[in-house]
């Protein structure tokens, strides 16, 4: 394999499955669906691909991950993804990971980040140092419900709009303070839905998951920029440095 190998970045979703290779700068796409299988989603990546050339492929699942693999089937695709061996049907090295983390990881610019995928429920993944931590916030309770059917598109319905907003705003507010968040970078398609951004806060681009879909196959130390400072750290500094 070439030191810097040329990624091909699948990122599956409900609706589409969008792909682009390193060098590359306009992404094709296919539809996804109910039927879609991962043997159905790797014939019409290969098609799809075409005479892009490529080394390795970054995949981008909707649900959890581990060890590069898929552990739970996803909610808007057809069965059958739990176990399978990506590697051996696209004879590439191939790493997986939770949609929202390889946006995250497009996203990131260093610090601690949360990244919020606002769509049917909610992605989520925190970025620490350049490390990604997928997460599952949207299956935290709160008040007999999951957080997701308040920010999902479930609470978007039954909310309205108004609401809706407010209640972004309340979780993003407490999640900025309970993580000490650097950053916080909303995305997914209902965060234009939000009448203006929120405080602290930065609107992700779907075209963020490709780039954190290279980044997968760079060294971790490339991917973790100057860290960001929080408001009062150089004061923080200074008394340090008055102490001793």
């Amino acid at each position: 394999m070439k030191a810097t190998p040329r990624v091909l970045a699948v990122d599956i979703g409900g609706t589409n499955v969008k792909i682009l290779v390193t060098g590359q700068a306009e992404l094709r796409k296919f539809p996804s669906g109910k039927d879609l299988t991962p043997r159905k989603m790797v014939a019409g990546v290969k098609k799809l691909a075409g005479n892009w050339e490529y080394d390795v492929v970054s995949i981008g699942y909707p649900g959890r991950v581990v060890g590069d693999c898929a552990v739970n089937e996803p909610r808007n695709l057809a069965h059958g993804w739990v176990g399978f061996d990506f590697a051996a049907a696209f004879d590439r090295p191939v790493k997986v990971i939770n949609d929202a983390a390889m946006q995250a990881l497009g996203s990131y610019e260093g610090g601690t980040m949360l990244f919020l995928g606002l769509g049917t429920g909610l992605g989520s993944a925190l970025m620490v140092r350049g490390h990604i931590v997928p997460m599952e916030l949207g299956a935290l309770s709160y008040r007999k419900r999951a957080i997701e059917d308040y920010l999902g598109t479930r609470g978007l319905q039954k909310l309205g709009k108004k609401k809706w907003r407010k209640a972004v705003a309340f979780w993003v507010k407490r999640l900025m303070s309970a993580l000490l968040l650097d950053d916080v970078v909303i995305g997914g398609g209902n965060a234009k839905k939000l009448k203006q951004t929120l405080h602290g806060c930065r609107l992700g681009s779907n075209a963020k998951a490709f780039l954190g879909g290279f980044r997968m196959w760079e060294p971790w130390a490339s991917r973790n920029p100057q860290t960001c400072q929080r408001p009062g750290d150089d004061q923080a500094k200074k008394a340090k440095r008055s102490r001793t």
